[in-house]
């Protein structure tokens, strides 16, 4: 099947506006757990997660960390104006650590009322005072660009959003950030600032949940790929040859690439959440790259949308890829590789690096539901309907699944 030509119409169900988890359960793990492996569907909970595992597998996790990337203004009429800031000019952590000054790409909530002129409030540091200003540049696209001002000049962008930022919720939660999110809305082995929306799939994991895996001898592994809102962004074309996938920046060792290789063949490897599940396949198609055109720069070897659909790229093996693409860091003298990718995973598209999926459920007529249906082909119709007919919670707050390919 070509992607170009699938329909998004045939990838949506009905999600009632009940059946979306506004807030999260009381405890994490208590999350319901859909298991779906060869055809059959069986349901559990989170805590057991690792009775439905080999002993020995290897789970992959997004370790990024959400930002409060929602700054509220007032203009001098009252009327309220939002910034969500994305992403800054230049490299991500050169403009959270920026001092003194920053410009940002934003969606602006009340652009109407915005024509011009700057927006000025005052934030509270302990007994100290932080000026901010934020000055509309100009629009490209959907987009702005806004320059900050802030001062004392010493504190970084970073530590103006901790102090005036709101957790950016997902927009189909219909409600404000309130205090439980700034908790809740991240991972608990979050480490790396940089999303703007949660990995979702891994909400539901708690200490002792990783304990009992390690007891297990399950090698958690992790990688950072920094979600950006694009993950939120509807499909509206009729097609999905004309829908433009949104990039997002990954960043992995040269220590994680050895130990997938290691583990790839010998232990059961699962992806938690569909950003790992991305930037596992984006590493095996890069490496494939490398395979048919050695010495390729780093801008000549990042992911688009269409590269696995194309030729015959990706016609190798796990080993093969991942082995040209650390000889190629290694004669770079790279030991970390950062870089975007905006692969779509539609169906028609053959996973290679996993062996499973743990992921929640997904909006209907989106890209992240035309993944799942990569990963278990016609089924994922079986899949939503059972979780819908047995009370299951949908979206980022919801319950889970763990999905055998």
């Amino acid at each position: 099947m070509r992607p170009e030509t699938i329909r998004i119409a045939d990838y949506t169900y009905e999600l009632p506006e009940d059946r979306i988890a506004k807030y999260p359960l009381a405890e994490r793990d208590a999350s319901k757990l859909l298991v779906y492996r060869d055809g059959a569907i069986s349901e559990d909970v989170y805590r057991n997660f690792d009775r439905h595992i080999a002993p020995d597998a290897m789970l992959v996790f997004n370790n990024t960390r959400v930002i409060p990337a929602r700054l509220l203004f007032n203009l001098p009429s009252g009327a309220a104006i939002e910034l969500f800031c994305l992403s800054p000019e230049g490299e991500l952590n050169t403009g959270l650590l920026a001092t003194g000054e920053a410009t940002w790409l934003c969606l602006v909530g009340g652009a109407k009322k915005w024509k011009s002129g700057r927006l000025q409030r005052t934030l509270t540091q302990g007994a100290d005072a932080i000026s901010l200003e934020a000055e509309l540049l100009e629009k490209t696209g959907d987009h702005f660009r806004v320059r900050f001002r802030w001062t004392p000049a010493s504190v970084t962008f970073a530590e103006v959003l901790t102090l005036a930022g709101q957790v950016p919720l997902p927009p189909y939660l219909h409600r404000p950030a309130e205090e439980l999110d700034r908790e809740r809305y991240q991972t608990i082995y979050a480490r790396h600032d940089g999303s703007v929306a949660a990995p979702t799939a891994g909400l539901h994991f708690t200490e002792s949940l990783l304990d009992r895996l390690r007891d297990k001898n399950v090698s958690c592994e992790y990688l950072t790929l920094h979600v950006g809102a694009g993950t939120f962004r509807p499909v509206k074309s009729e097609t999905i040859g004309d829908h433009e996938m949104h990039a997002e920046y990954f960043d992995v060792t040269t220590a994680f690439l050895e130990k997938l290789l290691k583990g790839h063949g010998e232990r059961q490897v699962i992806a938690v959440g569909t950003t790992s599940l991305r930037t596992l396949e984006s590493l095996f198609l890069m490496g494939s790259k490398l395979l048919e055109r050695p010495g390729l720069s780093l801008e000549a070897l990042q992911i688009s949308q269409w590269d696995a659909y194309q030729g015959r790229l990706g016609q190798t093996s796990v080993t093969a890829a991942l082995e040209a693409l650390l000889i190629w860091m290694e004669e770079l003298g790279m030991e970390r590789l950062i870089a975007p990718t905006q692969l779509l995973i539609a169906p028609g598209y053959r996973i290679r690096m996993v062996d499973a999926l743990a992921t929640n459920f997904h909006q209907p007529s989106s890209t992240l539901l035309l993944l799942v249906a990569a990963a278990v082909g016609d089924d994922w119709r079986e899949i939503y309907r059972y979780a819908m007919d047995n009370d299951f919670r949908f979206l980022s707050y919801g319950d889970g699944s763990l999905l055998f390919l």
